[in-house]
């Protein structure tokens, strides 16, 4: 049996996977947590990966990197970071991304550079900040890598310089998908003077070994590991659960989209991955869950016990949002009465809220040409039955539900494997799951719950930025 390894460097944990090659079936795998921060040193990142991959890896003839997208690491020329890495969930750059996007000329010339429109998750946003707010640091710096670069030039002791993959490149707002080639003026621009760049490597390219030997793969950004880890075809839109929230689907020509809702990403294969993000996702749950005083079993069974929210609705920005651009904002429980202050309307309102904005992202997508015949529904909310059946109603598609695996983790191997082999493409994973069929009747159910979402939504509007 031929083993590679696939590590996911999450926002919240490092996982480890160790997989037969050919079959993608799962032998061993660790994890370990990472602190609960939107700044975090890059050692605590490469300390978790020893945790989680410590006995593991005997035999291990391939690895590669997913990691979370945008993080900003700015490093010395020894490649050592200069200050910790602002995180994608950082939202302090907002005011930047807002100016950014205002000396380009608006959006359009944006979307047009790098087939995005900045906000504050976007490493060139955090540049600027921190060109604006630290100087001192910005002088010290010579380089900027994504989270998923450092961690892999790490596995191959810097014996090389720093790569990365154009999947996580895109996500930057310095590298366009379109041409495949970083736009240095736009770093110029954010912080002031010339940064090295990691080389973008090709898709199955090596770019080192381990200590050990073993082939390092480009490695890429997570939303690209888990399409890869779920071997995402044509018509198949992906709806994570997570952290945040992303909705996207493997596209054969790039998309640039001037209202900003879609980035337009590229993916770890040699194609594209237009997404759409959300801030608030999984934790909106946890949230209804502590307001209701119940475990998230038990929320599942009330938000299943009514058939909808009787008028009330939840816009669900906990955490302030990216899309739609309110990072300052708060949640908003509107339509509120006697017959609905239940703890079974509260957590239908939850489920719904948590959907609602996820499922207009699959619209956004439509107008870019995506087609979607199914949506594929991941990461840790997709379990509730709660959450699968209004999933149908709200899209209105057959949904699949995955098995429960580490599908980013899954991903940077799957991508290791095929590293080692140099294949055309990527050795065929199977991956089982289940379906959920929309039932018709309630398809206009679904269809009320959104218009009334979006109403709430737009009369919400001044509570929620700073014309209230």
């Amino acid at each position: 049996m031929t083993l590679v390894a696939g590590v996911d460097c999450s926002t919240q944990a490092t996982k480890v996977v160790v997989c037969d090659a050919d079959t993608g079936e799962v032998v061993r795998s660790g994890r370990a947590g990472h602190p609960d921060r939107t700044e975090v040193d890059p050692a605590v990142w490469w300390a978790a990966y020893e945790q989680a991959s410590d006995g593991l890896l005997d035999g291990v003839e391939a690895i590669a990197v997913g990691g979370q997208q945008h993080g900003m690491v700015l490093v010395d020329a020894a490649g050592d970071p200069v200050r910790d890495a602002l995180l994608w969930n950082d939202n302090r750059s907002a005011p930047q991304a807002q100016q950014l996007i205002e000396e380009l000329d608006g959006p359009e010339a944006w979307a047009s550079a790098v087939g995005s429109v900045p906000v504050a998750s976007f490493t060139v946003s955090k540049l600027r900040w921190v060109a604006e707010h630290e100087p001192d640091v910005g002088r010290r710096a010579v380089g900027v890598v994504l989270p998923h670069d450092w961690i892999t030039h790490r596995l191959v002791d810097g014996a090389v310089g720093a790569t990365t993959d154009r999947g996580d490149a895109s996500g930057t707002g310095y590298w366009s998908p379109a041409s495949g080639e970083y736009r240095t003026d736009l770093v110029r621009r954010a912080f002031g003077a010339d940064l090295a760049l990691p080389r973008v490597a090709g898709a199955r390219e090596s770019v080192g070994q381990t200590a050990s030997g073993a082939v390092v793969g480009p490695g890429t950004g997570d939303n690209m590991a888990a399409a890869l880890g779920l071997g995402l075809g044509p018509g198949d839109l992906a709806v994570s659960l997570g952290t945040s929230g992303t909705v996207f689907a493997v596209a054969s020509e790039p998309t640039a989209d001037a209202s900003g809702i879609v980035a337009g990403f590229a993916d770890a294969t040699g194609v594209y991955l237009p997404l759409v993000c959300t801030l608030n996702a999984a934790r909106v749950l946890s949230a209804a869950a502590s307001m209701t005083g119940v475990d998230l079993a038990d929320l599942d069974t009330l938000a299943t016990s009514v058939d909808d929210a009787d008028g009330l609705v939840l816009l669900p920005y906990l955490d302030g949002e990216r899309t739609p651009p309110l990072p300052d904002a708060t949640g908003v429980l509107h339509g509120l009465t006697r017959r609905n202050a239940t703890p079974a309307h509260l957590a239908r309102a939850a489920v719904e809220g948590m959907l609602c904005g996820l499922a207009d992202a699959v619209d956004a997508l439509e107008t870019h040409g995506v087609e979607p015949r199914r949506v594929v529904l991941i990461g840790g909310a997709a379990r509730s039955r709660a959450v699968q059946r209004i999933a149908a109603e709200l899209f209105g598609l057959e949904i699949t539900v995955p098995e429960p695996a580490e599908y980013v983790a899954l991903g940077a191997a799957r991508q290791a494997a095929w590293t080692l082999t140099g294949t055309d493409a990527a050795p065929p994973w199977p991956v089982d799951g289940d379906r959920v069929e929309p039932d018709p009747a309630r398809i206009a159910v679904g269809e009320q719950t959104r218009a009334r979402y979006r109403a709430v939504l737009g009369a919400a509007r001044p509570l929620l930025t700073d014309e209230g």
